[in-house]
């Protein structure tokens, strides 16, 4: 998927100085990001686990799985990019797009995807499907619930990230929302929320509006009021999908 922000970076078949790896392929999310999904993944599922990177875009995370020892499927509606790994083309924004893939996986990940997506409920039931039971689904989607979003949409009534100059985003993600409405009937539990990178505003062009921002967090209420990025992790467990298909 496109993502409203595009860095890129070196090839990880070369080495800094200090030993670490550097990539090749550009990263379309906010610097940081694949970084701690890989981080985040390792903590609920072993190198070595099969893993699907859902709306791979231009692989900058599918690169960073397989470094960290992943067995790596990668799908979007197109390849763009050449990498080692299997890739499968499908549309998210077809309810049952599980149906083109045939496996399933200890691993999801999808960065910056659902916000394209008609359906988010639809999107989160065929992961479950796809997912193995205990398996793991790590999505991330732009805070639009943040102290900046807030103020926008004080001011202009316009839901930051999701304007004119996000035309490809359609449906913004709101945390109270997502767990009380959409996750519950999808077959999959809220593991774990937070905000990347915490008590920070990288997206602000007006960096000296920081400090202020964070002044008046204390006078909101809400789980997402720094960062401009949401993390959700999500886990298939087999109570949870037996209810969900009875509904």
């Amino acid at each position: 998927m496109t993502a409203w922000f595009s860095v890129a970076t070196p090839s990880y078949e070369s080495m800094t100085d200090s030993g670490e790896k550097q990539f090749a392929l550009p990263v379309r999310a906010l610097p940081g990001t694949h970084e701690r999904v890989v981080n985040t993944a390792l903590r609920y599922v072993p190198a070595g686990s099969v893993a699907l990177d859902l709306g791979a875009g231009s692989g900058g995370l599918t690169e960073r799985l397989l470094s960290a020892g992943f067995r790596v499927t990668a799908a979007d509606v197109g390849n763009a990019f050449a990498l080692k790994t299997d890739f499968i083309s499908l549309d998210c924004n077809d309810p049952n797009f599980d149906r083109a893939v045939g496996s399933q996986f200890d691993l999801i990940a999808s960065v910056e995807v659902i916000e394209h997506l008609e359906n988010p409920t639809a999107f989160l039931r065929s992961i479950a499907r796809l997912l193995k039971t205990n398996g793991v689904a790590i999505l991330t989607t732009p805070n639009v619930e943040n102290v900046p979003a807030r103020l926008k949409f004080l001011r202009r009534g316009e839901i930051r990230a999701m304007d004119k100059f996000a035309p490809e985003h359609v449906t913004p993600i709101h945390v109270d929302l997502f767990r009380r409405k959409i996750v519950p009937v999808t077959g999959l539990t809220l593991e774990e929320h937070f905000v990347h990178p915490e008590n920070e505003f990288p997206l602000t062009a007006r960096s000296w509006m920081t400090p202020v921002f964070r002044l008046l967090m204390p006078l909101m209420k809400g789980p997402g009021l720094s960062g401009d990025c949401h993390f959700f992790v999500l886990r298939k467990n087999a109570e949870q999908q037996t209810r969900s298909a009875e509904k």
